[in-house]
């Protein structure tokens, strides 16, 4: 019988989309193949510490931490592991524990300190097989800002946007003075967003200056960057999955009804009324479009592994504009990703199987690289 692959599940971590988070990892977890993986679930509770052992999942859900270990994780390339250290950081509990040895990392961390490109470089200094995109795609498909930029040096359409930073430490004036500008640049209604977040935690649609000034003061809670977007009209929020690195594939489409003004926090994860329509009722034309769309934005971050790459189509004139990636996308059991594969014909077992072959794949092909460079004259010991 083949050894099973040790797969650490990492979840919770210091976001504000922490408890989408365990919501996700809860259905990876019960729908890996115990028969293939050992699964190791680790999690980081919302101050950074990490736990295993026990179960952290059920610690984090019922903040109780006795129910787990705190764990450190080792960076060093040749020994893939991490350490019990006991249940509470201090000097008597240095002493070496069990180790947990992991083959491939699989992170359902949604948001900052996980989505963002930070997580993904541990796991690259620690030279460990880890699902999804790389450092950097992870970080680009983060930034909503910078993102937008490089769609449109790729000819991908974007909403007109305004960002700017740091409103909370800006004076009366210069407040007044970016006010002034979004409403120079932009037209009402417009969303506004924290531009390094995700699962619509800290967004709000705004009206008016008002509405506008309130959605401000909430994103800047949660980033020191934030995004105005101009809404589209009579919008349609169409969604694709991407599976693959080098040579990516694209999902059936999704079209999802939410049930509020827009699908924020509570229509996606809370009241359980949105809709999601599968396959998206679209003419095969603009179906094919949007999958070419969703494939060129994939490979214009340098994203790997997975993502889900949303749309807003205009009614009207079927104008597509590129809304956003996501590039760790929800997987709970109402979640669009798995849906949309499951509708392709890969169900939520095979496609998280196909996961965990393209980290090995990826991972495999980087330790291939040469990391250092030979030199006849050693004028670095002069």
């Amino acid at each position: 019988m083949a050894k099973k692959l040790k797969i650490g599940v990492i979840f919770g971590g210091r976001s504000g989309e922490h408890e989408v988070s365990l919501v996700s990892a809860t259905s990876i977890i019960k729908a890996l193949n115990k028969k293939k993986y050992e699964v190791i679930p680790i999690g980081i509770d919302k101050n950074g510490q990490w736990l295993a052992s026990g179960d952290p999942l059920r610690a984090l859900k019922e903040r109780n931490l006795k129910l787990t270990k705190l764990v450190t994780p080792i960076i060093n390339p040749k020994n893939k592991k991490f350490i019990r250290v006991g249940d509470l950081p201090s000097l008597k509990l240095r002493q070496a524990g069990r180790e947990i040895k992991i083959d491939v990392v699989f992170p359902v961390l949604h948001g900052t300190y996980g989505e963002d490109g930070t997580i993904q470089g541990l796991f690259e200094m620690a030279n460990i097989a880890y699902v999804g995109c790389g450092v950097l795609g992870s970080a680009l498909g983060m930034d909503k800002v910078v993102q937008k930029q490089i769609f449109e040096q790729a000819g991908l359409l974007v909403v007109k946007y305004v960002w700017f930073l740091n409103w909370r430490q800006e004076t009366r004036d210069k407040r007044q003075e970016i006010l002034r500008h979004i409403e120079q640049k932009l037209k009402y209604s417009l969303f506004v967003k924290p531009a390094n977040l995700g699962s619509s935690v800290g967004i709000s649609k705004a009206h008016n200056r008002k509405e506008l000034i309130k959605a401000i003061n909430l994103a800047a809670g949660f980033d020191r960057k934030v995004i105005v977007e101009e809404g589209v009209n009579n919008a349609r929020e169409i969604e694709c999955g991407v599976l693959g690195n080098d040579n990516p594939r694209a999902s059936v489409l999704g079209e999802i009804i939410p049930s509020n003004e827009f699908y924020d926090y509570n229509s996606k994860y809370v009241d359980g009324q949105s809709e999601a329509i599968i396959p998206a009722k679209l003419s095969p034309q603009i179906s094919a479009k949007i999958k070419d769309l969703a494939l060129k934005a994939f490979k214009s971050l340098d994203l790997a592994g997975m993502a889900r790459i949303d749309f807003l189509v205009e009614k009207n004139t079927n104008k597509i504009f590129i809304n956003e990636p996501n590039t760790i996308p929800g997987f709970t059991s109402i979640s669009m990703y798995p849906k949309l594969w499951e509708a392709s014909g890969l169900s939520y077992e095979k496609l998280l199987d196909n996961l965990v072959k393209l980290a090995i794949e990826r991972h495999k092909a980087k330790n291939q690289l040469r990391l250092s460079y030979e030199i006849k004259n050693k004028w670095y010991n002069k």
